[in-house]
């Protein structure tokens, strides 16, 4: 199974913001949406950060609620770990579980294609397993 398996079935919609909204507006937008980061993007849907409630958190932590009227590119994480859809998914789950992080945004040509959680991919995992037992049980049962 591959990214694009998750996505096709998850959707490619992606919460996105940009660099000099305040922090302040992208806490709103993470409470609203119920999600726990947003892709920061350019004018042409280049992925130029992230911010995830772990950098709020430090920042906050840092500084004080001061930080909410700061703009969202001071405290981004600017090395974003990006995947492409022809990923496999214990291949990613495996690099989001060693670099700590739960969401990856999906690039394709340079642009943001998609995103996904450890969720998903832990979902798809589940999935997966699911099925090649009931191929085994299957298998077993006419043999």
């Amino acid at each position: 199974m591959t990214v694009a398996s998750i996505l096709a079935a998850k959707g490619r919609i992606v919460a996105t913001t940009n660099a000099t909204r305040t922090i302040g507006e992208a806490v709103d937008e993470l409470a609203e949406r119920r999600i726990g980061a947003l892709v920061v993007v350019d004018g042409v849907d280049r992925v130029v950060g992230i911010i995830s409630e772990r950098d709020i958190v430090k920042a906050l932590a840092r500084t004080g609620a001061r930080v909410l009227a700061d703009p969202v590119g001071t405290i981004m994480t600017r090395d974003v770990v990006t995947c492409a859809e022809t990923e496999t998914v214990i291949g990613v789950m495996t690099r989001m579980t060693r670099g700590r992080f739960r969401h990856l945004p999906v690039v394709k040509g340079g642009r943001l294609a998609g995103i996904i959680s450890i969720g998903d991919v832990v979902k798809e995992r589940i999935g997966e397993v699911e099925r090649e037992a009931d191929e085994m049980r299957s298998y077993i049962a006419t043999a």
